[in-house]
This record gives C-alpha cells, sequence and structure tokens, in this order.
C-alpha cells in the first residue's frame, strides 16, 4: 500500500513540472511575439520612412486641423463660422499647401510620403471634408481673399442685424404691436439689404442663418407681418381681373339696352306717323 502511495505521488509530481514547463514555454513565446510586433515598424528600411522634416509638417497639420475643427464646433449654433474661423482655416490651407506643393530643406517633399503613400490618404481626405463644409457654406463671400479679415459688406449686415435685434429686444416686453410698428423699418430695411447681398453674391452661411433666425422672430414670437411693396399691384391686377368679367356682362347688357332702343325707336316713330296719316284722311 505504502509503495503504490509512493509511485502515485511521484506520477503527479511528473506532471506538474511538466505543466509548469509548458505554461513557461508559452510566456516565453509570447513575450518572442509581443517584442517582434512592436519593432516590427523598426524594421522598415530608411528610404521608406518619413523624413523629420515631413513628420513636422504632419504634427504642424494635426495641430491646426484640430484648432479649426473646434472653432468650427464653437461657432455651429448660431451659425458664425465663417466671420470666426476664417483665421484657422487659411493656417489649415496653408499648411496643406507646404505638404503638396512646396519643399524644405534638402529639397524634402512632403507630397507623396504624406498624401499617396497608402490607399486611405488619409490627410487628404482629412482636409477636403473640411473644404467640403468652407466651400458649401460660401464663406469665400463673407471673408476677404488670403483670409485677412471679413469683407465690409458683412460688417455692414451685422451691424444692421444688431440694430433690428436691438429694437426687438427694447419692444419685446411690452405690447408686441407697438414693436412690429417700432421695428418694421429697421426690419424691412434688413431684408432689402440682404436682397440687394444675393444680387452681389456676398451672402454666406453667417448672413444668411442670421436672416433666417430674424424672420422666425418676426413672425412666429412676436406674429408681426411685413407686406412687401410688390404685393400693392399683385392685388391691383388680381382685383381687376377679378372683376373683368362682371365689368364685360355690364357692358354686354348696356350695349344690348342701347340697340333695342335704337330698333324700338323706329318703330315708334312709325306707327306714329301712320296714325297722323290716318287722322288727316278721316278729317
Amino acid at each position: 500500500m505504502g509503495a503504490f502511495l509512493l509511485l502515485l505521488f511521484i506520477h503527479l509530481s511528473t506532471r506538474v513540472s511538466v505543466g509548469e514547463e509548458l505554461t513557461d514555454r508559452l510566456n516565453q513565446d509570447s513575450a518572442v511575439l509581443r517584442q517582434s510586433s512592436l519593432g516590427l515598424f523598426s524594421a522598415f528600411p530608411e528610404d521608406l520612412e518619413i523624413s523629420d522634416y515631413c513628420t513636422d509638417m504632419l504634427h504642424i497639420f494635426g495641430q491646426r486641423y484640430v484648432t479649426y475643427v473646434n472653432c468650427l464646433v464653437s461657432f455651429a449654433r448660431p451659425v458664425k463660422v465663417c466671420q470666426n474661423c476664417f483665421s484657422s482655416y487659411g493656417s489649415l490651407i496653408d499648411t496643406y499647401v507646404n505638404i503638396s506643393d512646396q519643399t524644405g530643406p534638402d529639397n524634402v517633399s512632403c507630397r507623396d510620403s504624406l498624401l499617396r503613400s497608402d490607399r486611405l490618404m488619409l490627410v487628404y481626405q482629412l482636409y477636403t471634408n473640411l473644404d467640403v463644409i468652407w466651400t458649401s457654406s460660401e464663406c469665400n463671400n463673407c471673408v476677404t481673399e488670403r483670409f485677412h479679415g471679413v469683407k465690409n459688406d458683412t460688417l455692414y449686415f451685422m451691424m444692421k442685424l444688431n440694430q433690428t435685434l436691438s429694437c426687438f429686444e427694447k419692444y419685446q416686453a411690452g405690447n408686441q404691436s407697438e414693436l412690429c410698428t417700432k421695428c418694421k423699418d429697421a426690419y424691412r430695411g434688413l431684408n432689402e439689404l440682404f436682397g440687394r447681398m444675393e444680387k452681389n453674391q456676398t451672402v454666406c452661411i453667417d448672413t444668411e442663418d442670421a436672416l433666417n433666425m430674424t424672420r422666425r422672430l418676426w413672425s412666429k414670437n412676436f406674429n408681426c407681418s411685413l407686406p412687401r411693396k410688390e404685393t400693392v399691384p399683385v392685388l391691383a391686377v388680381s382685383s381687376f381681373m377679378l372683376f373683368l368679367p362682371i365689368i364685360f356682362y355690364m357692358s354686354s347688357f348696356l350695349h344690348s339696352e342701347q340697340k333695342k332702343r335704337k330698333l324700338i325707336h323706329p318703330k315708334r316713330a312709325k306707327s306714329y306717323s301712320s296714325m297722323t296719316n290716318i287722322q288727316d284722311k278721316l278729317s
């Protein structure tokens, strides 16, 4: 019995030691795999890695990209992206132009290494998405060339907008009919100014959204209305067209009555003359 227990103990000890050895081997293999995967990037040859200049340009692009995106988010509602984010967008464009078209020290170009080196073309895609936002916003209509500042037309519109909103704030606590009367000229002038800017193509998303919000305040919040000048001739023409059939039938009726009178009058004259002849004969 004692010999059997001794053999059983030796067998179990052997299995435990074998299991521990397998575990140690697995841990060593995993460590080797981790080391090889982490060191895989450093195994690329030097001619496939980007230069220090391109690395710096990529870092600057990332910083300016984040700055512009933060500005877009900050001024998303109400929309004021053109007048507040033009500077950060201009800086982003400058960096992208340096990457795509310019060369650095030792005539180093980053165009291929940063824009075309892989299927994703991440830098190009990131820039294109932001450029689409700027273009669809028509911010170039409100910002000067080279992104030096906001155009005078846009500044003048914003001044008129502030005057209109100040009038709303002044009279909104009282009778709304008074607000409609007192602020009518300022509101009409703002709409007329926007119409001229549309014709001159100086409207961007900032001015468009500002006018839409002002119109919403005027019509929905304050229940004001502003008849347009062109409605007067339209109403006149509509009224004329409405009464035109009545005028036509009235003129036709009067004309027919005049014809009847003209036809009846000779008959009466003839009968009168015949009666006179008969009386003469009898006498």
